[in-house]
């Protein structure tokens, strides 16, 4: 594991801390914090091992361990933000409300394998969750948005299921 190695995966670990806390700043730190970890930790990284996993695991556990203690409570802390200033942002700022309603365990799933690209398996790596209870809150957490991002008749849907390729168990 090198520096290169590491920095490598600093604007997807930045991009889920952003979403975990909410906030710029907020995910800055969570990410330093959570790169300290790693740099103090190196040792216990397996050569060979995925290095994306083990870097999102740290990024949950200083998560959970910091400020995020608590958890994101309803309506606290959102994925995305700003006023939706122009037409073309409506439609992606009603999924993201959608994807806000959701309970965290199923948001943070639909982030790590619909956003991130990991496999259900990276997932439940990352948060010490068994692969068949990560696969089953990706369904449901599927199925919930497909269900409040629903159009009237004659529009097309916002979400749509079409094989499902980012469910990879490889």
């Amino acid at each position: 594991m090198t520096t290169l190695d590491v920095a490598a995966h600093l604007p997807r670990l930045r991009r889920h801390a952003r979403f975990l806390c909410g906030d710029a700043a907020d995910a800055d730190e969570l990410v330093q914090a959570t790169l300290a970890k790693a740099v103090a930790r190196a040792g216990l990284f397996r050569p060979g091992g995925d290095l994306r996993v083990w870097l999102f695991a740290l990024l949950h556990d200083t998560f959970a361990a910091g400020t995020g203690a608590q958890g994101r409570r309803e309506g606290e802390r959102s994925v995305g933000h700003g006023p939706a200033t122009a037409v073309a942002s409506v439609e992606p700022q009603r999924t993201l409300e959608a994807l806000n309603r959701l309970p965290d365990e199923q948001r943070r799933v639909i982030m790590l394998v619909s956003v991130d690209g990991m496999t259900t398996a990276e997932a439940a790596a990352v948060l010490g969750q068994p692969v068949g209870t990560v696969r089953s809150r990706l369904a449901r957490g599927r199925e919930a948005l497909r269900r409040l991002t629903r159009c009237p008749a004659g529009r097309r849907p916002l979400l749509q299921l079409v094989g499902e390729p980012d469910v990879r168990s490889d």
